[in-house]
């Protein structure tokens, strides 16, 4: 328990780029302190989570609110029908685990090395039809290593065109619908170094499902 809560609390200081030393200064103890709280040696309690946010609030504060705009503009995002679901991975998944979660197909000739802590899953044409290009690059969540999974592709060139102009690129790619991969999506997955992920889930249901079993156990 301890151990899982110290990741939280690194996952949102890292959120708000803030350091130990100044989540410690704002809290008023040292910064072994709060080492001690990310890494389980304590466990935290009600006050001091507490504490622990308030003083990420107001460094952010003085930074001009830059990460609470973020989030703001992403709890906005949930309510989009084009966010089919959105979730955080605190522990990380590797490249595997999420291929069996999604009964995934690589596509690309290079796997994913680092872990995956969140996942976006998207309905293709709404997200296409409906969503801005900041909006596209504030669906990556609170952070950039993170599945970008696309339901209801035709070929998969749409999806992955939309990626190659993003200023933010995903960790990785799944696309869920096509019965045949447009060659050029793989292509540019290639060139974007992006792994691309076919699933063969019978449904967007059982897909999501998958995912969200990810989250329950990261």
């Amino acid at each position: 328990m301890a151990e899982r809560a110290g990741r939280a609390l690194r996952k949102w200081r890292e959120f708000f780029h803030a350091s130990q030393i100044e989540v410690a200064r704002r809290m008023g103890v040292s910064p072994s302190v709060i080492s001690d709280y990310e890494k389980g040696r304590r466990t935290p309690g009600a006050a001091f989570v507490k504490r622990f946010v308030e003083a990420l609030v107001e460094i952010d504060e003085k930074k001009g609110w830059p990460t609470i705009k973020k989030l703001v503009k992403m709890f906005q995002l949930q309510h989009l029908h084009a966010v089919v679901d959105m979730r955080e991975l605190e522990g990380g998944i590797g490249f595997d685990e999420l291929l069996l979660a999604v009964r995934g197909i690589p596509l690309t000739s290079f796997a994913l090395e680092e872990k995956i802590y969140g996942y976006t899953v998207l309905d293709s044409i709404a997200a296409i039809l409906s969503l801005s290009g900041n909006e596209f690059i504030y669906v990556m969540g609170s952070t950039s290593q993170r599945a970008l999974v696309f339901t209801r592709v035709t070929t998969g060139r749409s999806p992955m065109i939309a990626v190659r102009v993003a200023p933010i690129k995903p960790a990785v790619v799944v696309i869920h619908g096509p019965r045949r991969v447009d060659y050029l999506a793989v292509l540019i997955a290639e060139a974007e170094r992006v792994p691309l992920i076919l699933s063969t889930a019978r449904s967007v249901e059982e897909l999501v499902e998958g995912l969200r079993g990810l989250a329950r156990r990261a």
